[in-house]
């Protein structure tokens, strides 16, 4: 071999070893930084509910990058597998780097759906929310048991009413957030929770559905000992149809499942 060749080769090796110790390096640093930490958010619901959910991100402290799409979401229902893809349990960054910047969470929006009939229109929708924030007053920070997790705790109710001139019935869903008593407050669910909360913990949205429905709009329905019955107003084509002093006459009205019913929800007297 030429001396020039061994020079070559030479300068190579001597390339690809400081290739390999920045890579190693770089990685070191990474690892050193501790920003790879997660959590788990998870959801007890009931049957035929589900959420969709998109973790929102900001820049970290002292980075001025901008970046185009920041968040990530899952169980997103534009999927058309998205009952095959739907999971209850995911792990979420709590930083994480796109477009080489440096990002780190700030809010995860949820939307909860619930279904009410078979048709791909029966379901309804309402949302919660976990905020995390870098500080936070005590009185505002969820709490963690000895295990590691934290629980969202909220009720929702089904608000049903009538549309159209033949009066289908349909369902809004109205989402609670319910205290440390069981009591249902007015808020939507939401918990908050600081960076250094997090790692490692698991959060737990629990939802439970209302015994009973009420009517999304007031004063539409008259409530009798077998159930709701439908005002008639100033007729068929009335889309309001207010009981107001008319409290005698009442209308049919088409059930999800296209029976047509006289009570609401058992259908006949």
């Amino acid at each position: 071999m030429s001396t020039l060749d061994e020079e070559l080769k030479h300068r190579s090796c001597t390339k690809l070893k400081s290739l390999l110790l920045g890579s190693c390096m770089a990685l070191t640093a990474g690892c050193a930084t501790g920003k790879q930490e997660s959590f788990t958010f998870t959801a007890d619901f009931p049957p035929n509910v589900t959420y969709e959910a998109v973790a929102k991100y900001a820049p970290a402290k002292g980075e001025t990058c901008t970046v185009k799409k920041p968040n990530v979401g899952y169980n997103q229902r534009w999927h058309l597998d998205y009952k095959e893809r739907y999971k209850p349990e995911h792990d979420i960054p709590i930083y994480r780097t796109s477009e080489g910047c440096q990002l780190v969470i700030y809010r995860v929006e949820l939307e909860i759906y619930a279904a009410y009939g078979e048709d791909r229109g029966d379901f309804g929708a309402d949302s919660a929310m976990v905020i995390i924030r870098e500080q936070l007053e005590e009185q505002y920070k969820g709490a963690f048991d000895a295990a590691g997790e934290s629980a969202i705790n909220g009720q929702c109710q089904w608000l049903f009413r009538t549309i159209g001139p033949d009066r289908y019935i349909t369902k809004l869903l109205d989402c609670k957030k319910v205290d440390d008593q069981s009591m249902v407050k007015k808020g939507r669910p939401v918990g908050a929770y600081t960076l250094d909360q997090l790692p490692g913990k698991t959060v737990r949205l629990k939802i439970k559905l209302a015994d009973e429905e009420r009517p999304a709009i007031g004063n539409t329905w008259l409530k009798f000992p077998n159930g709701w019955r439908r005002c008639m107003g100033k007729g068929m084509e009335d889309q309001y149809a207010f009981c107001r002093k008319n409290q005698k006459d009442f209308s049919e009205f088409i059930m999800p499942d296209g029976k047509q019913c006289s009570i609401y929800p058992n259908c006949t007297e």
